[in-house]
């Protein structure tokens, strides 16, 4: 490194403030993008520390400045990763990101509006870049600061961006899940598995959610609660229906009469609960999970006929009129033609939920003498 005068390591740090202030002012994202690349070996970085590291009190300069020292929290360990990365101390030019990230988070929060997502998915690549350069530290925070992430992606609606961050942890070979703290491993469990609903993958949202549930501090009923408002509709995806109590010790009434129609064979009663929570819902993203339970509450309906007839004539229990469950429907309010239930039950045989073909002229189904309404057992319906 050339010689480098007090002075001018003075005016490269007061240059690099001034900069990052004005960017955060005028809400230029792309501005200050650059001032957070550490790792892409930029020559204003790498100036800047070789400047920090002639001029011992830039900390002091940024804590006196009204204008910089609102952002003190990011400003100093971001100039001690800097410090760190230029003399190829790693390890602690990671930690000392990880500080940094933090706090930028933190401020992200309180910012009205996105204009930061940019520098946002720069932290997200320093974070990973930095963790996988820094051997040997522990990189216990690198999860945290994926999750805060996923909070502001999803408060923002920006759920796609969760990818690239979802990569960076399972992806990188660094870093072992388990050693994490338990809090964070949890919360990334929520919102990789509420990724999972939106996406409709729910073998995979239900072992992230349960993950989740399981290992969530029980003391936390309100985090529970959150878990529980998406694994809920993933279970009823499966075939799965939680008891009531469970739904009424965590204020979950509104999934009251989604099972007791799944449990009846009531379709009325599905799309009434829909209907009155249909705001809530909405909000929570689970309202086509739910809507696409008519399915199911078809193939219970047509059971409960199979079973009646079975009690009247075992003998013809096995093959059900179209125009029988016309009736059923009708008796629920559900007014529906034979062609609609023929279109319907073509459905739940080709989705196996129903074992059985068509007589077509008699418009009757024949159901399967064996197993002719196959369980789910934990697997969603056949798309």
């Amino acid at each position: 490194m050339a010689y480098l005068s007090m002075g001018e390591a003075h005016r490269r740090i007061a240059d690099y403030l001034s900069r990052f202030s004005e960017a955060v002012l005028s809400q230029d994202g792309s501005s200050l993008k650059p001032l957070l690349s550490v790792s892409s070996n930029s020559p204003i970085l790498f100036s800047l520390a070789d400047a920090l590291n002639v001029f011992q009190d830039a900390n002091r300069l940024i804590k006196q400045s009204d204008r910089y020292s609102q952002l003190a929290e990011i400003l100093v360990p971001l100039f001690r990763c800097l410090q760190n990365y230029r003399i190829e101390h790693l390890v602690d030019a990671y930690t000392a990101f990880e500080k940094a990230a933090n706090a930028f988070l933190q401020e992200f929060r309180n910012w009205e509006s996105a204009w930061a997502m940019e520098a946002m998915y720069v932290i997200a690549y320093e974070i990973r870049v930095l963790a996988e350069r820094g051997k040997g530290s522990k990189r216990v925070g690198a999860l945290y600061v994926t999750c805060q992430l996923f909070k502001v992606y999803f408060k923002l609606g920006t759920v796609h961006l969760c990818r690239s961050v979802i990569r960076s942890i399972e992806t990188a070979r660094i870093f072992d899940f388990e050693e994490f703290p338990v809090r964070d491993k949890v919360t990334y469990m929520y919102y990789t598995g509420r990724l999972e609903v939106f996406n409709e993958n729910f073998i995979a949202a239900d072992q992230k959610l349960t993950y989740a549930l399981t290992h969530c501090d029980p003391q936390r009923e309100a985090n529970i609660r959150l878990i529980l408002k998406y694994l809920v509709p993933v279970k009823l995806s499966l075939g799965i229906l939680p008891k009531r109590r469970l739904l009424e010790k965590y204020n979950l009434v509104e999934y009251n009469n989604v099972v007791q129609a799944l449990r009846r064979g009531d379709l009325r009663l599905l799309r009434h609960a829909l209907q009155e929570h249909e705001d809530r819902f909405l909000r929570s993203g689970v309202y086509l999970v739910l809507e696409k339970l008519e399915l199911q509450v078809y193939q219970r309906l047509v059971k409960k006929i199979y079973i009646i007839q079975k009690q009247k004539d075992p003998s013809k229990a096995h093959q059900v009129k179209l125009e029988v469950i016309v009736k059923a429907l009708k008796w629920l309010e559900m007014n529906m033609d034979v062609d609609e239930v023929e279109c319907i039950m073509a459905i739940l045989i080709y989705k196996n939920l129903v074992k059985g073909y068509f007589a077509h002229k008699s418009k009757v189904v024949v159901l399967s003498k064996q197993d002719p309404f196959p369980k789910l057992n934990g697997k969603p319906v056949n798309s």
